[in-house]
């Protein structure tokens, strides 16, 4: 791909150099060759990449900078941004239909064009399977999962009869999509708990990515939905009935109980936890370890953007840090506690 292909495809302005240079990679300065591309953002960093062996840089505008002889100079309004998207049009992999004779496809499974199945992946029955698509060894799709163009479905992820999946959505190994939620009635005689139906769907938007290990439970009377642009890293959980909005950040270790919603863009740092009936408004940001609780709701209302929430329950992180203080100043006025023996 020529640098001149990606500045059409992400935008941008060549200020220096060939629009035919070749590249092949993205890179660190350090490691940079010809047929890289390696980004800066500061004047310093600027520096470094330009002195490195890359083939073409991008930068933001007016650096002040020379521009060395050979290479080619891109300027965007975000360096790192137009870096991170021409990585993914570099990388992309020109996938040749075929499935492995070890893979189990279902006779009425529909594929697209050039879809892969590697070996020992189980594709049921009434599955559709978009074009480009890759499915990894040992997955398994339930029957009548529908997954979209461009997707990733990594070794051994399961998907689970009925989910759904956008464009381009990408599942690491070993997610778990579209499990029963843990949802029982007890028998107040007996103790005895017996399973609520657990008979809704599952809808993942398009341009989501699923960590390693994640599990995503369906819905029981109605869907759980994942929004358009989610990331959701390892280790997360997110329960039955959930409404998770678009361009939402589920950090690792963050479990979501049954029936939660999260708005658009907020972010939840690792380990938090939400209990059940829980909202978190849009934008919202929870720092990690940060717990809000059953039917509970959380909103930027009345704080400024970007204002982090700690604590259980959540609430902004300067007053968590005042409270803190205040505790601390309360214990050494008490002063320090004499334990006794036990014969004391």
């Amino acid at each position: 791909m020529t640098i001149g292909d990606l500045i059409e495809a992400l935008g941008g302005t060549l200020v220096h150099g060939s629009p035919q240079l070749e590249l092949d990679s993205v890179s660190s300065g350090e490691k940079a060759g010809p047929n890289c591309v390696v980004f800066a953002e500061s004047p310093a960093a600027a520096a470094n990449a330009l002195q490195s062996d890359a083939g073409a840089v991008v930068l933001p505008a007016k650096t002040g900078l020379a521009w060395p002889e050979g290479k080619a100079i891109v300027e965007a309004a975000q360096p790192r941004l137009w870096f991170a998207r021409a990585a993914k049009l570099i990388n992309r992999r020109q996938l040749q239909g075929e499935i492995h004779p070890t893979a189990v496809v279902a006779t009425t499974a529909v594929l697209g064009e050039n879809v892969r199945i590697e070996a020992l992946a189980v594709i049921g029955e009434d599955v559709s399977i978009g074009a480009d698509s890759w499915v990894g060894a040992g997955a398994v799709l339930g029957r009548a999962v529908t997954i979209g163009r461009e997707c990733k479905i990594y070794p051994r992820a399961v998907l689970y009869g009925g989910a759904t999946l956008g464009d381009r959505v990408i599942v690491h190994a070993g997610a778990v999509l579209g499990a029963d939620g843990f949802g029982y009635v007890r028998d107040s005689a007996t103790g005895a708990y017996t399973q609520f139906p657990q008979q809704g769907g599952l809808l993942i938007g398009d341009d989501v990515e699923i960590g390693a290990n994640s599990t995503i439970d369906r819905g029981a009377l109605k869907d759980t939905r994942i929004g358009r642009g989610a990331k959701i890293d390892n280790l997360v959980h997110v329960g039955h009935n959930c409404d998770i909005g678009e361009d939402v950040i589920l950090v690792m270790g963050t479990g979501i109980s049954g029936s939660s919603t999260v708005g658009n863009g907020a972010v939840l740092a690792g380990q938090v936890g939400i209990g059940d009936h829980a909202h978190v408004g849009p934008g919202v940001i929870l720092g990690g370890q940060a717990g809000v609780l059953s039917g509970k709701t959380v909103t930027n209302d009345g704080l400024k953007p970007g204002t982090v929430l700690w604590g259980t329950p959540a609430r902004p992180l300067t007053q968590v840090l005042r409270e803190i203080a205040v505790l601390g100043r309360l214990a050494k006025r008490k002063g320090p506690s004499k334990d006794k023996g036990p014969g004391d």
